[in-house]
């Protein structure tokens, strides 16, 4: 694959061979790998450097990947791709909640760690991409203006991050139609990896946090997905 750009990546973890393994696999797509094997050493690198994509352990000596991501979110909006090599739901949970876009477990296929870090980046740059972005869209008390990035509640300002607005705008562009989560999965995160679905259940229900007082309602359709519709 191509690119236009170079993007740096910042691989953070404290296992060489898992940073060896990234760079073998990104640098021939074009990608400048960075790394660090501290989180302090990250936070530093990450506001100093301001790298593409952060790949992050969960899983680090001193200061660990959740509070760094956590850290980082009160800073800056650059995408995070959390490493977990637990398996317990609430790990990857707590660090989609504390910002994370995306959550893998070790041992992780490291062509589907390059899949993942290409769509992010591809949302990224289509978010930025003004003169792409369509007319804003205004259902009931909702507006969402996609080339602002901005989304109003009754004129009020919503903060959303990046993959919880693009969440937002698909099911509003297709108001009443029913997404599964494998099919948002792979229309808003680029993606279609089987049994990673967690990550579309958590983004939602941040949505329905943070959009309290909408109109209308994200609604389960039990056994199938999800839809934007009247509540």
């Amino acid at each position: 694959m191509s690119r236009t750009k170079t993007d740096t990546i910042l691989i953070v973890d404290d296992e060489q061979r898992i940073i060896d393994l990234a760079r073998m696999y990104l640098e021939p797509d074009g990608f400048h790998v960075t790394s660090a094997t501290s989180g302090t050493a990250a936070r530093r690198m990450i506001l100093r450097d301001k790298p593409s994509l952060v790949v992050l352990d969960l899983m680090l000596p001193g200061m660990d990947g959740l509070e760094v991501c956590r850290r980082v979110r009160e800073e800056s909006d650059v995408p995070i791709i959390m490493l977990t090599a637990r398996s317990e739901d609430i790990d990857k949970i707590v660090g989609l909640e504390l910002g994370a876009d995306d959550y893998m477990t070790k041992p992780f296929n490291p062509r589907e760690l390059l899949a993942r870090i290409r769509a992010i980046l591809r949302r990224a740059d289509r978010a930025d991409a003004a003169e792409d972005a369509p007319e804003p869209i205004q259902i009931g008390n909702l507006l969402i203006d996609p080339q602002r990035r901005r989304v109003e509640v009754d004129g009020a300002v919503v903060d959303l991050r990046m993959k919880e607005f693009d969440l937002l705008q698909v099911l509003a562009e297709n108001k009443g139609v029913v997404f599964s989560r494998d099919r948002l999965l792979n229309v808003v995160w680029g993606y279609d990896f089987g049994g990673q679905t967690r990550t579309v259940d958590v983004h939602v229900a941040h949505l329905r946090h943070k959009l309290k007082g909408m109109d209308l309602a994200i609604e389960t359709v039990w056994g199938v997905g999800y839809r934007l519709d009247e509540p």
